[in-house]
């Protein structure tokens, strides 16, 4: 759609074959030329006198038509008006493809006149550019307001280009685009930060590779063991408080290192002086021969058979 200015035109002079010099027809020639300012005039004085302006308008193109057929002259109406249906004997103004008095070319919304300023034209009628804008134009999805100038259309919506950022820091998109979350639009760096899954490792957005484990999403990096940051390299792991160990830290966690060799205990176990064993090393410090509950003795930490203890310590 595109402003649309209209100019007036000057009233045609009626083609005289003798113009006669005449006192009759130098005044109707004033009369003409003046046409514009009387009927303001009679406008005001009809709306005074609660006469209706109209008639008074067709009154005196009446008197005026038969002065000059009295003086032989036959003048021909500049045209007809849109508006007002009467023929136009002053200025006309000719816009949209019609004829109007430049009083009746008028803003169909708010009745602003129209000959001094641009219009839009839409469906056959004028507007000032304010009404247009207001009826016709698309709207910003953020501030509602009528779009005057450039227009974005994004997410199925219109914006201002100046009103289309980040939802939640209000920063104007660059090169890198946006990205969409219930209808609206989102930096990327803030979308991660509210929308996108947090590894369990490090609590930082999850975008490319991951692995899913534990009920949640893990860098690859950061999957390895909560207690030496060791990977899995053979694959398996174990969990403890919905946190990964590898074998031996889990174990050492749960209590089940062998209090002999250091090593998980995985299988068939000896519990004494509060500590675990591997069967086959819970044995004497001293002849390393197999104990046997009830018949051990501790001393300064370490384990040992009766006759040892005796032989050493009694």
């Amino acid at each position: 759609l595109s402003a649309m200015s209209s100019t007036p035109v000057p009233v045609p002079k009626p083609l005289l074959p003798s113009p006669p010099h005449t006192e009759a027809a130098r005044q109707l020639d004033e009369l003409l030329a003046d046409l514009g300012d009387t009927q303001s005039k009679l406008a005001a004085a009809g709306q005074g006198a609660g006469v209706p302006t109209e008639s008074l308008l067709d009154n005196m193109l009446d008197s005026l038509t038969r002065d000059l057929q009295e003086l032989g002259i036959t003048a021909a109406p500049a045209g007809i008006c849109a508006a007002c249906r009467k023929p136009i004997a002053g200025k006309v103004l000719t816009a949209l493809g019609k004829t109007w008095h430049p009083e009746h070319f008028t803003c169909a919304r708010c009745g602003q006149e129209l000959d001094k300023g641009p219009f839009f034209e839409q469906g056959g009628r004028a507007f000032c550019e304010e009404d247009y804008h207001q009826a016709f134009s698309p709207r910003c999805a953020y501030c509602a307001g009528p779009i005057r100038q450039k227009v974005l259309t994004a997410l199925e919506q219109t914006w201002h280009p100046e009103h289309f950022f980040c939802a939640h820091c209000g920063k104007v998109f660059g090169d890198e685009g946006f990205l969409e979350r219930n209808g609206k639009p989102y930096c990327h760096q803030d979308f991660l930060a509210m929308f996108a899954p947090k590894c369990q490792g490090c609590e930082r957005p999850v975008t490319d590779n991951y692995l899913s484990a534990l009920q949640g999403v893990w860098h690859t990096e950061c999957f390895v063991c909560t207690e030496c940051l060791t990977g899995f390299t053979s694959g398996s792991f174990f969990e403890l408080e919905g946190r990964p160990y590898c074998e031996l830290h889990f174990h050492q966690r749960q209590g089940t290192i062998c209090h002999g060799c250091g090593r998980p205990i995985t299988g068939r176990c000896i519990t004494a002086a509060g500590r675990r064993y591997h069967p086959e090393h819970f044995i004497c410090t001293y002849c390393l021969g197999r104990l046997h509950k009830g018949t051990f003795r501790e001393r300064d930490d370490k384990m040992y058979c009766q006759p040892c203890h005796d032989k050493l310590f009694v």
